[in-house]
């Protein structure tokens, strides 16, 4: 059975669940109040991407059912959240300052590796044709500002503690 097949197979189009080309989507009752909400989750996240109000039937008391529409709806608006959480945590661990040195343009990079039991962070200078002038590992707290990369490249990029 090719692959196309097999995931039609999987598919699930029901009034309150929806389960298509690696998504889920699950009409829920909402907590807070009498209305409804939907889940959407990526096949093998333990966790919803993205949970929003759901539209009241024409009874005004049970869901709208799903449909094609709102599922793809659905599906780019959690892939859109997860872009943007992923743009965020990318923005935390890398971030880029330009200074001058000397006349030219350099760039002052801070790159940090999220572990649980070891975290480390790289601080990289480089010219604007990408040239490496200094690399040193830094602690993953360490603060980088166009004031601090000034100071560090201005005494010759030391190793932390050479200063």
């Amino acid at each position: 059975m090719s692959e196309e097949l097999e995931q039609e197979a999987a598919s699930v189009f029901e009034d309150r669940l929806w389960h298509h080309n690696g998504w889920e989507a699950r009409v829920i009752k909402n907590e807070d109040d009498d209305g409804w909400a939907v889940a959407m989750t990526q096949d093998g996240q333990a966790e919803p991407s993205l949970v929003g109000p759901w539209t009241m039937g024409r009874d005004k008391k049970n869901p709208k059912p799903l449909d094609v529409s709102a599922f793809n709806t659905l599906v780019k608006t959690a892939h859109e959240v997860m872009r943007r959480h992923e743009q965020h945590l990318a923005a935390q661990l890398h971030k880029d300052i330009q200074i001058l040195v000397n006349g030219s343009r350099v760039t002052v990079s801070l790159d940090i590796e999220p572990d649980e039991d070891n975290p480390s962070a790289t601080l990289t200078a480089t010219t604007e044709d990408g040239s490496e002038l200094a690399k040193v590992r830094v602690r993953p707290d360490h603060s980088l500002s166009r004031a601090s990369a000034q100071r560090w490249a201005d005494a010759g990029y030391p190793r932390p503690g050479e200063d």
